[in-house]
């Protein structure tokens, strides 16, 4: 897809990653919607940085959990700008528990885990098909991580519900086609803010040890996802359903 003149929204996009893929868009000459739930100081810097690259954005308030406000989310999207044709469905949480620690996962971390990660996904989707469809074609890419490949992780409900997110990519680019295409990226440790505020000190040695690890001897950066990202919006029209690694490597190490 050439996104000169498109229309994106993007969920979770005040900062790091989905702030990274805005401006890559925007770069390109692609209006652009963000979603942000509770960073409104990021959200509207992002915003002036989008509209520095000489396009229109707009920062919309709300919970992706939420369907009303999904639908909300597209319908204003398309109201404002007058079309909608790209879908980045970035938005995630997680927990960090260690995977021999069982008894530590309670209920509320699947439930919390699950509906950010995955069943947001699909209400975000459903929401966005009819305005997709309005203007012909769509293109939608889903954030998962190698967590949902290897099993590994900040928790077990994390890599659960990532390895989930890559299954409802397959299941609705059956059902999305043949006008909208839907993938979705899986990267490895992301060196940035969630990752630094989670971890707190141990961040740096988890760093290292993926970096160590890693065949490309590296982590990945928000730009570099964002750049995974923009490649199958922008790349050939016939991929769809695929989980594209973006990892420096490390689903290789031994």
């Amino acid at each position: 897809m050439l996104v000169d003149k498109k229309v994106a929204v993007i969920t979770g996009a005040a900062r790091g990653v989905g702030r990274a893929t805005a401006l890559k868009l925007a770069n390109a000459g692609c209006h652009i919607v963000i979603n942000y739930r509770s960073s409104k100081e990021d959200a509207l810097q992002t915003v002036k940085a989008i509209e520095a690259c000489g396009v229109r954005a707009l920062a919309i308030k709300g919970d992706v959990c939420d369907d009303r406000f999904c639908r909300e989310l597209m319908e204003t999207a398309f109201t404002e700008f007058g079309r909608l044709d790209i879908l980045v469905n970035n938005a995630g949480t997680t927990a960090f528990i260690p995977h021999d620690d069982l008894d530590q996962v309670q209920a509320e971390h699947w439930e919390n885990l699950f509906s950010t990660n995955v069943k947001a996904v699909f209400q975000c989707t459903r929401a966005a098909r009819p305005w997709m469809e309005k203007n012909g074609d769509g293109e939608i890419v889903n954030v998962g991580s190698i967590a949902g490949i290897r099993g590994t992780g900040s928790s077990i409900p994390y890599s659960a519900s990532k390895g989930a997110t890559h299954t409802l990519t397959l299941s609705l680019a059956r059902v999305l086609g043949p006008h909208i295409r839907m993938n979705a990226i899986a990267p490895a440790f992301i060196a940035g803010e969630w990752l630094e505020e989670g971890l707190g000190e141990s961040f740096e040695a988890a760093k290292k040890v993926c970096e160590d690890s890693a065949i490309l001897g590296k982590v990945c950066q928000p730009k570099d996802v964002a750049d995974a990202i923009v490649s199958l919006i922008t790349g050939s029209d016939l991929v769809t359903g695929q989980i594209l690694v973006c990892d420096g490597g490390a689903l290789l190490a031994e």
